[in-house]
């Protein structure tokens, strides 16, 4: 793969499998510095030994991006660390899928706790990094559900909209030192799915991902996106199967 024309500090949460992970190793190989995040520590050692193994440059850090204060230190400890932070990779995120009627409404706040305000906090602690220093860029991911609503996932696509909806309120605000990238994945190779305990949910899931691509297109995407000079700024992408009719 083709080294990145400027290596910058990368930090990526919901690091620990999936997109995050993917992501992770396929900067790491551009020449990228990668500080990963997520609350399962034992797994993020594991990938940040790899990527250093391989040759690439990565640290981690415990992270609960529900927790706003967790969210601070993380960042803070990667701009102390390396005196700047290039690009916030807003990545974790949680899909337990049922009907409403279902009233699973601990898996609803679950859902906004994670992936609405995991992002808010993701931003609310890196943008004052990022205007204090001039430049910077966000990379929120959402997901094809944030253009279209399918059973059993209203709640899912509610945050994940609200993901895309906050990732255009940031463009507007802050466009000109500061970059923001939404990456919408389609059916993608991941963990997800496991934590959908609804029986409904989990068989509409299994049909729905008969086809998926694997993490690391999405991750070859958000590379696309951060590669980029520093006057363009890739507002969207959409990733999916090419099978898909989702």
């Amino acid at each position: 793969m083709t080294p990145a024309t400027t290596p910058k500090v990368v930090l990526i949460t919901g690091a620990s499998s999936g997109i995050g992970e993917a992501t992770a190793k396929l900067l790491a190989e551009r020449g990228h510095h990668v500080v990963l995040g997520a609350r399962r520590t034992e797994r993020l050692e594991e990938i940040a030994e790899a990527i250093r193994a391989a040759g690439g440059s990565a640290e981690h850090h415990p992270l609960d991006v529900t927790e706003a204060e967790q969210a601070r230190t993380f960042v803070e400890a990667s701009h102390r660390r390396h005196g700047r932070v290039d690009v916030l990779v807003n990545n974790a995120g949680v899909m337990p899928l049922s009907k409403l009627e279902a009233l699973r409404i601990n898996e609803w706040n679950r859902m906004i706790d994670v992936n609405l305000r995991g992002v808010l906090h993701g931003i609310a602690a890196a943008l004052p990094v990022m205007r204090a220093q001039g430049h910077g860029q966000f990379v929120n991911v959402a997901s094809i559900g944030a253009h279209q609503v399918s059973p059993t996932a209203a709640v899912y696509c509610a945050t994940k909209y609200a993901v895309w909806a906050v990732s255009e309120g940031l463009r507007q605000e802050v466009g000109g030192d500061i970059r923001v990238t939404t990456v919408c994945p389609g059916v993608t190779e991941s963990e997800l799915a496991e934590s959908i305990a609804d029986p409904v949910g989990r068989e509409e899931m299994r049909t729905f991902r008969s086809v998926a691509i694997p993490a690391s297109s999405i991750g070859a995407a958000i590379a696309f996106a951060i590669d980029q000079p520093a006057d363009v700024d890739v507002s969207e992408i959409i990733v999916r199967p090419t099978a898909s009719h989702a």
